[in-house]
């Protein structure tokens, strides 16, 4: 028989849940600094840590949610950080613990606002505007890299720019990538670049591997990026990785996610550009080839064009036309010439005969008109047969091919040589010729439509 229970009295599960339930109304939501030690993340996702200082410590936890963006950090042993959650109790093993939202690394949110206010700060004195940016050069001969002289950066952009742009010749300024002073120090091999007594480059990539935020902070710094701003040469910044802004980031003429790509973007690459001169080398040929097979074709067919013989030939028969009325107005003088100097003979004969002196008068009188009379038929009929010749050449020239062409006017001939006279003749897509006055032109149909021109003119 048991006996009755004490109304005072808790079971060890009735005091936890008290517990847990003061800690949580009371304490609530906190905000926590400490260092983390005993770091593990489970299978599932669940960190669990211990925040520590010099005298306590505190177990905490962070579930894994799925879906759900932890505005949280990488841990490790050993960061300072600030954590937020709830303080509660794990009532199996009756022992508090913070379960936590939110953790930043110490001193973070002081960085964060320093960097925001500086790059307001800049932004308002137009640092950042696009329009300042310039061009970085397409083919530059000579890099200059302000980096660390030792580690893994500088070999991995060397090596890129080695494969992609051997002709490139890179002119490295070491200096220091982080830590106090190093901003510094980075301005100044930028400003010494920027010297006549520097070698001559193209542009400056200022480098730096990936890091914390304390790490990359240098790449921050004002000095730095007045001294970007003030260069005269285009300046690349490269820092950290790709999620990783800086300020030396917005002021630079180009922002490169990594050192490594950095490389890849500020040269061309040599192999395409091989393939690419190499394509253009083949098109040039082709092209110069196509050019010299159709002037060959067009010399062929302008020499043996009767549109190019015609006028000559025609002008030859005028000229042998010409040739053949001289002869004949030539003979038909001589022949009355000589019916004349018989008809005179007879006269004077009879001239004798019946009162020569008085009949010799009167003949010779005759023969003058006669002469005279003959002259001008001569003159006349010369002048008339080289105004007809006159005439025809001018026709000929006002009428032949040559002249309708000078006109404005046209000869459009199909592939086969044949003139083209109908559209119904040259179907979408016909080659065609078109001789002009001063040469031949060749095109191809779209589209034709009928159209009547004699209706339209008038």
């Amino acid at each position: 028989m048991t006996s009755p229970r004490r109304p005072d009295l808790l079971s060890v599960t009735e005091l936890t849940r008290t517990v847990r339930e003061v800690l949580e109304g009371v304490v609530g939501e906190v905000w926590v600094e400490g260092e983390i030690a005993n770091y593990r993340k489970q299978a599932s996702g669940h960190q669990y840590f211990t925040l520590k200082d010099e005298k306590c410590q505190l177990p905490c936890v962070l579930f894994f949610r799925p879906g759900l963006r932890h505005a949280t950090i990488p841990l490790e042993n050993g960061m300072l950080v600030h954590a937020r959650g709830n303080l509660t109790v794990y009532e199996a093993r009756g022992a508090y613990q913070l379960n936590i939202a939110q953790v930043s690394a110490a001193g973070a949110g002081a960085l964060a606002a320093k960097f925001e206010a500086l790059k307001a700060r800049l932004a308002g004195e137009g640092l950042f505007d696009p329009a300042r940016k310039r061009p970085l050069p397409r083919f530059p001969a000579v890099i200059g890299i302000v980096t660390s002289a030792t580690g893994a950066v500088i070999a991995d952009m060397l090596n890129i720019l080695e494969r992609r742009a051997p002709w490139v010749r890179v002119v490295l300024h070491p200096a220091r990538v982080q830590g106090a002073g190093a901003a510094r120090e980075l301005a100044g091999a930028l400003e010494w670049f920027n010297t006549p007594e520097a070698p001559k480059v193209d542009l400056v990539v200022l480098a730096r591997g990936g890091g914390s935020a304390e790490d990359l902070w240098e790449f921050n710094e004002e000095i730095l990026a007045r001294a970007i701003a003030a260069s005269a040469l285009p300046v690349v910044s490269a820092v950290g990785h790709e999620i990783d802004f800086s300020i030396s980031d917005f002021v630079a003429d180009l922002r490169a996610p990594t050192p490594s790509a950095a490389a890849e973007l500020i040269v061309p690459d040599g192999g395409e550009l091989r393939r690419r001169l190499a394509q253009c080398g083949s098109v040039l040929e082709r092209h110069v080839r196509h050019a010299m097979e159709t002037a060959r074709t067009r010399l062929l067919h302008l020499s043996g064009e009767r549109l190019a013989r015609e006028p000559r030939t025609r002008l030859n028969a005028w000229n042998q036309q010409l040739d053949y009325a001289t002869e004949a107005l030539h003979r038909a003088a001589r022949e009355q010439t000589t019916e004349r100097g018989q008809r005179l003979a007879a006269a004077l004969a009879r001239l004798k005969d019946h009162r020569p002196q008085e009949a010799l008068a009167l003949a010779a009188q005759r023969v003058k008109t006669t002469e005279a009379r003959l002259h001008r038929s001569l003159e006349a009929r010369y002048t008339q047969q080289s105004e007809r010749f006159e005439r025809a050449a001018n026709l000929l020239r006002v009428l032949g091919p040559g002249a309708t062409l000078r006109r404005g006017y046209s000869i459009t001939r199909l592939p086969d040589g044949t003139i083209l006279r109908s559209v119904d003749d040259a179907p979408e897509g016909t080659l065609l010729q078109t001789g002009l006055a001063d040469g031949l032109l060749e095109s191809r149909v779209h589209s034709g439509k009928k159209a009547d021109w004699e209706s339209r003119g008038s």
